[in-house]
C-alpha cells in the first residue's frame, strides 16, 4: 500500500514537472534574453515590449532577430541617441541576409533600452527583420 502511494506522488510530480518544462520552454522569453538567429511567432505592439514568443525557424514566424548591438554604458544617453544608434540595424541586416535588402515582405523592427531598463542594465538594441507574410526557414543564407 505504502509503495502505491509512493509511485502515485512520483508519478504526479513526474507530470508536473513535465508540464512546467512545456509550458517554460514555448519559447515566452524576455526581450533582453533574445539571440541572433531566433525567431519570433509574432511581432509584438507597443512600445514597452518585455516578453516575446520565440519559435523554431522551421516553422511559420513573424520575425527573425539578426542583430545585437550594445549600447556603451554610462548614464542613460536619451531617446534620439538610442534611435540614432538603431539606424545600425539596417547595415547588419545586408550583413546577415543580403538578398533580405531587396526583399519588399521583409521590414526592420527595433526593441531599445528605455530608461527604465537603462537602470537594470539594459544595453541592447535588439534588430529584427519583420517577415510579412510569415515565413518558414531562416533569412540568412
Amino acid at each position: 500500500m505504502l509503495g502505491g502511494i509512493v509511485l502515485a506522488l512520483v508519478m504526479i510530480i513526474g507530470t508536473g514537472a513535465v508540464i512546467f518544462m512545456v509550458v517554460t520552454s514555448e519559447g515566452n522569453v524576455t526581450a533582453t534574453d533574445l539571440e541572433v538567429g531566433e525567431c519570433l511567432a509574432e511581432i509584438p505592439q507597443g512600445d514597452n515590449v518585455t516578453r516575446l514568443q520565440t519559435v523554431g525557424c522551421d516553422q511559420p514566424h513573424a520575425g527573425e532577430v539578426f542583430a545585437l548591438l550594445t549600447v556603451p554604458g554610462g548614464d542613460f544617453p536619451g531617446t534620439e541617441a538610442i534611435d540614432t544608434y538603431a539606424e545600425k540595424c539596417a547595415p547588419e541586416l545586408a550583413v546577415y541576409a543580403p538578398t533580405s535588402t531587396t526583399d519588399d515582405g521583409v521590414q526592420l523592427y527595433v526593441l531599445y533600452p528605455s530608461a527604465e531598463t537603462w537602470e537594470d542594465g539594459d544595453r541592447a538594441v535588439t534588430c529584427i527583420a519583420t517577415l510579412d507574410p510569415p515565413r518558414t526557414g531562416s533569412l540568412k543564407g
